[in-house]
């Protein structure tokens, strides 16, 4: 799932490429994917891109003429720019690409999705706080102070790993930085928020802030196409079970859930206890 880092750096990608560009053609795919219809999407045509940001984990595309393309990628979703995008338009249901949009010089960008469970989510809206998601988000991970952070979570009362990437209390953190954070913070994923202590907070926030600037770092000024394999050589403990932790040698461990895992290092995590599966047995914390 494209998370803060990603996301940033496709915006930063935007406003090099696109800034400027006028909108031909916008063609949809996927109708399931366009979740608003006033403003159509063919809105869009004719106007400038005039910036490119991101809301959390949402991407936002400026047009002139006060109009936004904003875009949830969900867990399988990705943008794929081209220099050159063929003028035959696209045929409704066929294939990964849920939309189109087409530039004045040729160029443009695919928004896709892999797999069969579909989330991608795109809106055309006067102004991104009218998309619910962007409404809804809680500070920017890379803007909260340590107090309101801590304070956040500690009103979400639960797993600390669950709170991190609620994007309600904090946002910007989906599963893969949620585990490299807490590696980074030597925080067990299922430590309860409410019996944190200040200094662990405190660690914890620090660790947000490095973990993630850092993949923002690795990140922008990288093609779209190259993003994904720079995320993954930058992950410390998330998709690496069964290999040894970069920090102390022990292995990495996982626990499955019915749809989703998470990877922790029980020697820097849980003093080298490994955790249990919630499925089976108690908690480990």
């Amino acid at each position: 799932m494209p998370e803060l880092p990603e996301v940033e750096a496709l915006a930063a990608f935007l406003r090099e490429r696109a800034v400027g560009l006028e909108v031909r053609r916008v063609d949809v795919a996927a109708i399931s994917a366009l979740k608003t219809y006033n403003p159509p999407v063919t809105a869009l045509v004719g106007r400038r891109v005039t910036g490119a940001g991101r809301h959390g984990k949402f991407l936002d595309l400026g047009l002139d003429g006060d109009l936004h393309l904003v875009v949830h990628l969900a867990r399988a979703g990705w943008l794929h720019y081209r220099d050159a995008v063929g003028s035959a338009p696209l045929k409704p249901g066929k294939g990964p690409i849920a939309l189109r949009v087409v530039c004045d010089d040729g160029s443009g960008f695919d928004l896709t999705e892999a797999g069969t469970k579909k989330g991608l989510a795109a809106y055309v809206v006067p102004a991104p706080a009218q998309v619910p998601g962007v409404a809804a988000l809680g500070p920017d991970a890379l803007a909260v102070d340590p107090a309101t952070f801590a304070d956040r979570l500690r009103g979400r009362r639960g797993q600390v790993k669950s709170a991190l990437t609620a994007q309600s209390v904090v946002a910007g953190i989906g599963n893969a930085y949620s585990d490299e954070i807490l590696h980074a913070a030597r925080l067990s994923p299922f430590a309860l928020t409410h019996k944190l202590t200040d200094a662990q907070y405190a660690d914890l926030h620090a660790a947000m802030r490095a973990t993630l600037t850092d993949a923002v770092a690795r990140s922008v000024g990288q093609r779209a196409a190259t993003l994904k394999a720079e995320k993954r050589s930058g992950l410390r403990v998330h998709a690496r079970a069964g290999l040894p932790c970069p920090v102390c040698g022990a292995t990495v461990r996982e626990v499955s859930f019915a749809d989703s895992s998470l990877q922790y290092c029980p020697g820097c995590q849980t003093q080298g206890r490994p955790l249990a599966d919630r499925r089976t047995s108690r908690f480990v914390r």
